[in-house]
């Protein structure tokens, strides 16, 4: 059963297709969109080697041709010289504004041809073909595209809506597991900061969704969209509410610009441990109960992911390093730096009010 779930943003409406067996679907519904009968596919090399061939084959049963350009795989591809060898390409294909770009493969590949559609010919349709079940749940909906640049991470970009996301949940079957588990970094993300019966239930289920349950993942998945769709419909541009999709990530930029943005720590494992010690600090400052933060860090930990920044491989900085670099994220309004913050288990909420010494040592005890 394939599961709907509707964007209605005015003029910018999409909807995205959640279930199995997408991926061979997706010829007669990306020829619906129009345009020219080729379609230009940005994927990675890893990424290309496994769902490329039946993506094209697909695409020729609706009469469309196609060619790929396959990117490295990894987190450093999400800046400024494979953008531009994206867009060189996109050219050389003679991608027209009517046309269709497919992003195939996870966040990294997502954000990078997003931006690329975005930024071409002043904007250009594209559709996501999420192949990780972190871009499944969050990136490839809402429409922030972007790369990192060296000061950090998501600072080039733009909001740019794609025109049909089809997340194919049976391709999360070919993800390692560590891959999965970061994903659920971002699953666990919505139950924290917005719905307390959906992380109950995550509790129950999340050990079966990662040894395969198919069904668990897709109501993981729909759930998921769900909720961001509705908070991006109230705050597309993130001028308040959105802000609460970034729970655990002013952590989590920080401990990637720490490690580089390199294998060290996948972005999901870091917004894990970014949710765990924004709980912690919640309970610091006295807003949420102890029994919260203890509740997240023991749900993590029975599905073996990483909690604490000292479950991070080698040494990483020191506590006012970490706090300097979170002074480049993108929620800093006025010099100041917000957090995103919770009462409880669903209950999150945006603050700026937050010491200095309270993250220095949260930062300190999770070292």
């Amino acid at each position: 059963m394939i599961n709907t779930v509707p964007v209605a943003l005015p003029g910018r409406a999409y909807d995205v297709l959640i279930g199995p067996g997408l991926l061979a679907e997706a010829g007669p519904r990306i020829a619906a969109l129009g345009g020219r009968r080729h379609v230009a596919i940005l994927t990675d090399e890893t990424v290309g080697q496994l769902h490329l061939a039946p993506l094209q084959a697909a695409l020729r049963a609706a009469g469309l041709t196609s060619a790929a350009l396959a990117l490295p795989a990894g987190e450093a591809t999400k800046g400024w010289p494979q953008l531009q060898r994206s867009v060189d390409w996109l050219l050389d294909q003679k991608v027209e504004r009517g046309d269709v770009i497919v992003a195939l493969g996870g966040g990294v590949i997502g954000d990078l041809a997003g931006f690329a559609a975005a930024i071409l010919r002043r904007g250009v349709r594209f559709v996501q073909v999420p192949t990780t079940l972190l871009a499944q749940v969050d990136s490839s909906v809402g429409g922030k595209t972007g790369i990192n640049a060296a000061q950090g991470k998501n600072l080039i970009g733009a909001f740019h809506q794609p025109s049909l996301v089809l997340a194919d949940t049976d391709l999360l079957d070919t993800l390692p597991r560590r891959d999965f588990l970061a994903g659920y970094g971002e699953v666990v993300k919505y139950g924290l900061l917005g719905d307390a019966d959906f992380f109950g239930w995550l509790e129950a289920n999340a050990a079966a969704m990662a040894e395969g349950d198919a069904a668990a993942r897709v109501r993981a998945v729909t759930r998921s969209v769900e909720m961001k769709a509705e908070i991006v419909l109230r705050d597309e541009r993130e001028a308040g509410d959105r802000a609460l999709l970034n729970l655990g990530h002013t952590f989590c930029h920080a401990l990637e610009k720490a490690t580089g943005y390199s294998d060290r720590l996948l972005h999901g494992e870091g917004v894990a441990i970014g949710c765990a010690l924004a709980f912690a600090l919640s309970a610091r400052l006295g807003l949420c109960a102890q029994e919260e933060p203890s509740r997240v860090r023991a749900h993590l930990q029975a599905l073996g992911m990483k909690r604490d920044i000292r479950d991070i491989p080698d040494d990483l900085p020191e506590a006012e390093v970490l706090l300097d670099l979170m002074g480049q994220d993108k929620k800093v309004q006025d010099g100041v730096l917000r957090f995103i913050l919770a009462r409880g288990i669903g209950a999150a909420f945006v603050t700026s009010e937050v010491p200095r010494d309270a993250v220095l040592e949260v930062l300190r005890e999770s070292a």
